[in-house]
């Protein structure tokens, strides 16, 4: 077990429909390096995942999103799937939790479908990002530039491909967050 990441809370937004192994792989990764992780949801108790095309397990929610207080937390998890990131851009109060992060320049780290989300908060403009490919033209239009590569690094922001990307997504993830509470700590 490693403390890169001890004393950090980061949130996970997400909803029914989620890619499963983009939440579940990623919360593991953090909690390994000493990280509190928050599933939180516009669902109360828990979230539909999915395996691709078919219902995977129910995943807890830790915190509903009416109770979640961005500021609490030290970064941000978005994780795919066509259908969750989907839902939470019809979800004004997940546009706006989100919006904080990209306000606040706080770290976000999002995954496959999960950058869909971004464009709504106002966190894709002027960014390179990369995304599952079909969101190439929709972060395009929002003002970003596409690549086509396993993990992007922009400031404080990680995007990758799909879930074959995920120990790449996951080693970049922690980077980010370790050194941006290491900016913050020394700006205090």
């Amino acid at each position: 077990m490693g403390s890169r990441l001890n004393g950090r809370m980061i949130a996970v937004l997400a909803t029914d429909g989620v890619e499963q192994v983009e939440l579940t792989e990623p919360v593991a990764a953090l909690r390994e390096e000493g990280a509190q992780v928050h599933v939180v949801s516009d669902k109360d108790k828990s979230i539909q995942g999915f395996r691709h095309h078919d219902r995977g397990d129910r995943i807890p929610v830790d915190v509903s999103l009416d109770e979640a207080e961005p500021d609490q937390y030290d970064g941000l998890v978005l994780p795919g799937g066509v259908i969750n990131p989907d839902a939470l851009r019809l979800a004004p109060q997940a546009i706006e939790f989100v919006r904080y992060f990209v306000d606040e320049k706080r770290p976000i780290a999002a995954i496959c479908h999960g950058p869909w989300t971004l464009i709504d908060a106002g966190g894709a403009n002027g960014k390179t990002m990369t995304s599952w490919p079909s969101l190439k033209t929709d972060l395009g239009n929002a003002g970003a530039r596409w690549v086509d590569k396993e993990v992007v690094v922009d400031a404080n922001l990680v995007t990758s491909r799909k879930p074959d990307d995920i120990p790449a997504f996951n080693a970049k993830m922690i980077d980010v967050l370790e050194h941006a509470a290491e900016r913050h700590s020394t700006a205090k």
